[in-house]
């Protein structure tokens, strides 16, 4: 099973999460990020999940990066990361710097890999520079709140840390059995294609980074999970399978009539198309 984008700062979302439920004592849960912007609501979540799912797995989103002003932890960029990996380490949530594991049941042996990977402004209009394409963000009033409360620390810009993690992520999955499939949980989408469909083109360059591209090709995956857009839906690339999984607010899916109590959906088996 895999959900993401759960923003439990919202009551009607945290209402939501804690009818989360497995379908099977044996059910793993992929969280691909966005759980909220509160360490204390991160922890409250994951904790609560981690003890009705058999496993547990969580990547960050950018809102988890946030130092929102009225949370008591004010820790910024790494070392805010590392605080929720040590949270998730004594609730038993698996994080992008443990081992990964491998999943064996329906549609097994697979290897689950949850990815930190940011972005660096990369999906942005062709023959632009990221100065340019913020720009125009910034003219037409879509900018991402990350730049305001993400910090990057230690690292000069959030595409500086985008591209050491990038670094750190490829050697890790390099070194897994190649033998193994691999479902690769990011709360970025690993491919562009799936920003085309934003009402708002201008927020793409807040969605990933276009050395992903060929990860689902290069690592072999017989799925991907990712969350961020607030578009649920499936699709293919190249023969891939993407989920995207996430909940979002409640005001997207009431505009769009959408079922919050739907939003987790199992990865193995794969849903059959409406």
């Amino acid at each position: 099973m895999a959900v993401s984008d759960l923003h439990v700062a919202y009551p009607a979302n945290r209402a939501i999460v804690e009818e989360l439920r497995p379908e099977s004592p044996d059910d793993w849960l992929l969280v691909a990020g966005d759980v909220g912007e509160f360490v204390a609501d991160i922890e409250w979540a994951l904790g609560l999940l981690a003890g009705r799912f058999a496993t547990v797995v969580w990547t960050p989103g950018n809102h988890e990066l946030w130092t929102p002003k009225d949370d008591p932890v004010r820790l910024r960029g790494e070392e805010r990361y590392r605080h929720l990996v040590e949270i998730c380490r004594r609730l038993g949530v698996l994080t992008p710097e443990d081992p990964y594991a491998v999943w064996t049941g329906h549609g097994g042996p697979v290897t689950i890999a949850p990815l930190f990977v940011l972005y660096d402004y990369t999906f942005r209009p062709p023959n632009t520079t990221k100065e340019e394409s913020l720009a125009w963000a910034h003219r037409s009033g879509v900018v991402c709140t990350d730049e305001f409360m993400l910090h990057p620390d230690p690292y000069p810009s959030r595409d500086a840390w985008c591209r050491a993690r990038l670094r750190e992520t490829e050697r890790r999955l390099a070194e897994r059995d190649p033998a193994i499939p691999t479902v690769l949980v990011n709360h970025f989408p690993l491919v562009r294609e799936p920003t085309d469909v934003l009402r708002h083109p201008q927020f793409a360059q807040w969605c990933g980074t276009v050395e992903t591209a060929d990860w689902h090709l290069r690592y072999n995956a017989a799925a991907v999970v990712y969350g961020h857009l607030h578009i649920p839906r499936t699709t293919r690339y190249d023969g891939v399978r993407f989920e995207e999984v996430s909940l979002g607010y409640p005001r997207e899916r009431q505009m769009y009539g959408m079922d919050g109590a739907k939003a987790m959906r199992p990865v193995f088996p794969e849903e059959p198309a409406p």
